[in-house]
């Protein structure tokens, strides 16, 4: 996706860039701290970014769906959810209202994983949270 194309007149300040970098800063320690958090469960960071795009979907995800929502090329995604199913994290099944599409689901193992990263992330995030809420009111002047 292309930048969004700025007015000729638009300028930062050196505090505009300062806060962009911080805010970039804290995400990339969110993530930093989601991927090492995945470790101890058993999992990438990749697959629980998976697992959790799977059980936050409104129905039954199909590969398709996993790839857009994690920006990945679907053959891409195919070999995730190969191995999300070959550790037994997930399971592939024929939709039965057309059997042309398989939907992925999360297994009980699977279901514990994600509860353990994810229940980590959360409380870093709200150790985080008021340091983005005072980062984007800054973006927001």
């Amino acid at each position: 996706m292309p930048p969004p194309r700025l007015p000729k007149s638009f300028e930062l300040t050196a505090a505009d860039y300062r806060v962009l970098s911080d805010f970039r800063h804290v995400l990339r320690q969110f993530f930093v701290y989601s991927e090492q958090a995945a470790k101890p469960a058993g999992m990438t960071a990749q697959q629980h970014r998976a697992l959790l795009e799977i059980k936050a979907f409104d129905g039954r995800p199909t590969v398709g769906d996993l790839a857009d929502r994690l920006v990945i090329r679907h053959h891409s995604a195919v070999g995730l959810v190969d191995r999300l199913v070959h550790a037994g994290l997930a399971t592939r099944t024929f939709d039965p209202a057309d059997r042309r599409r398989m939907t992925l689901r999360l297994t009980t193992l699977g279901e514990k994983k994600l509860l353990a990263v994810s229940g980590a992330n959360r409380q870093e995030l709200r150790r985080l949270t008021p340091l983005l809420k005072t980062l984007v009111a800054q973006l927001e002047k």
